[in-house]
């Protein structure tokens, strides 16, 4: 089948010493920004004759070269939090990028900073495998990102006026949105813009960087476990306005109850 990735193009690649030179006209993986963007084509593993599980990845519109490696990576983590880069599978950026219609060195950078976020780990000569995570490191997540917002917001439920928090609505709206359509990697995008929202009020961008990094690795799925239905999305997403709710009402109780609650439901 043309373009089909085997299993001896995953293992080659990462440890030649040139690359060919990237095509004219790369082509799109995923668009920056934006919870209707369209999900990356990487199909799911459950395919005996997608190879690397890349069969099948769409063709876009051509890329500018300085925007290469931030879509590339937007590509990558929409397929980890989709689960279409399985947990335990290893991954080359030659291969990669003959799928993406670039050279490898994108593929490269962009899985280099999926190490450092902890996505996957340097396999030498090989690749790059996803890790495979357990629900204890997910617990784990869940209680640190408690520790930092849960005191945060209950300070914006006591001191940001309850006008201010209308602004906010149309962040909880896009992730409805998202979860109507069961769109994983978009409801993701939109749940971490939610609570970036609400966290920036606090005027310390630090807390919103941390924060954000601790969001992101929770959404990465577990091993063996199902995708979230629309129903948990939608019931996820629906706490988001019951929390502007409880914010505007000025009810730090509330707000603690509700915010903790919320972040134990990222543990299923």
């Amino acid at each position: 089948m043309p373009g089909q990735l085997r299993g001896e193009e995953r293992a080659r690649g990462e440890h030649t010493h040139s690359e060919p030179p990237p095509p004219a006209a790369p082509v799109v993986p995923r668009p920056a920004a934006g919870p209707d963007r369209p999900r990356a084509g990487v199909p799911s593993h459950t395919d005996p004759d997608a190879g690397e599980g890349l069969e099948g990845l769409p063709r876009r519109r051509p890329l500018q070269r300085h925007s290469v490696r931030g879509q590339i990576l937007d590509a990558l983590r929409a397929a980890l939090v989709g689960g279409e880069l399985a947990p335990g599978e290893v991954y080359s950026a030659p291969a990669l990028g003959e799928r993406f219609g670039v050279s490898a060195t994108p593929v490269r950078e962009a899985m280099q900073q999926l190490a450092l976020e902890g996505a996957v780990e340097v396999v030498p000569n090989r690749g790059f495998r996803v890790i495979v995570r357990g629900a204890r490191e997910l617990a784990e997540l869940a209680e640190v990102r408690a520790m930092l917002e849960v005191p945060v917001m209950v300070r914006l439920a006591r001191t940001v006026p309850s006008a201010h928090w209308a602004e906010l609505r149309p962040f909880a709206e896009a992730t409805v949105t998202a979860a109507a359509r069961g769109d994983l990697a978009g409801y993701a995008d939109a749940d971490r813009a939610f609570h970036r929202a609400v966290l920036s009020l606090a005027g310390n961008q630090q807390i919103v960087v941390v924060a954000d990094d601790l969001h992101r690795r929770s959404q990465w799925p577990l091993v063996g476990a199902p995708a979230p239905r629309r129903a948990d999305l939608l019931a996820d997403a629906s706490e988001h306005a019951a929390l502007l709710d409880a914010l505007a009402a000025q009810d730090p109780r509330r707000v603690e109850a509700l915010l903790r609650g919320h972040l134990r439901g990222t543990e299923r």
